[in-house]
């Protein structure tokens, strides 16, 4: 219970931003009309359930855990005004989100409908190159809510659900459809990561679409520098 508690703020963010605890509430509360009340406990509930398998998941497989920081960056951190704990949440937010972008990459590259769309969006280059933009400018944190909390782990959910219904052995018209519409939702989502990824460049919104080209362009040109983040010391 006293852990529940401690973690609640990090539940509740689950809860809240994963397309699976998400869609739990609305089957709840519109096809089992549980009223709002129930659904959303139960939702929470859930959340907490599903919160607590990745955190035993990551700390049973020791290279997956957040290694001690290097004097160096610690000196960093400390030249940027943080504090000890605003230190070990920048790295723990950060860390989670690079697990993120690389199954990210990992799901993006294993079905040839989503390669497409990533090769249309440029998103895990565009991902890669926002993290590494954001653990340099750590205070920067506060303006990339967006694409940590919802964007990028949305579109995690959504590629791992559409790589679960892809590979079902018999598929029927019902099935085709909720493909063609997960992939037309996960397009949209890879759409939003270029808006994050200009935002935080620029902060300018006059003319976004062009803005979106511009960063992906870019991004092609980069000499593969922002290729790689499993190295990214945070």
């Amino acid at each position: 219970m006293n852990d529940f508690l401690k973690n609640l703020n990090d539940i509740l963010r689950y809860t809240f931003t994963s397309i699976s605890t998400i869609l739990i509430f609305l089957v709840l509360l519109f096809i089992f009309n549980l009223g709002l009340w129930w659904s959303l406990i139960i939702s929470i509930g859930i959340g907490a359930f599903f919160f607590y398998k990745q955190h035993e998941a990551s700390v049973a497989n020791p290279k997956k855990r957040l290694r001690k920081v290097s004097s160096e960056k610690e000196a960093f951190y400390k030249s940027n005004g943080m504090s000890k704990d605003e230190i070990q949440f920048f790295r723990e937010t950060m860390y989670a989100a690079k697990l993120q972008i690389l199954t990210l990459e990992k799901n993006m590259h294993s079905v040839s409908k989503l390669t497409a769309i990533e090769q249309r969006n440029n998103t895990v280059h565009l991902a890669k190159s926002l993290f590494k933009e954001i653990t340099e400018e750590p205070r920067r944190l506060n303006e990339v809510d967006k694409f940590l909390y919802v964007h990028l782990p949305s579109l995690v959910d959504l590629t791992n659900k559409y790589i679960e219904i892809n590979l079902h052995e018999v598929k029927n018209k019902s099935t085709f459809e909720v493909l063609d519409q997960s992939a037309t939702t996960i397009d949209e989502m890879c759409r939003l990561i270029a808006v994050d990824y200009v935002a935080f460049k620029s902060g300018d919104f006059d003319d976004m679409s062009l803005e979106v080209e511009l960063a992906k362009k870019a991004i092609e040109r980069d000499n593969g520098e922002t290729n790689t983040i499993e190295d990214q010391e945070l």
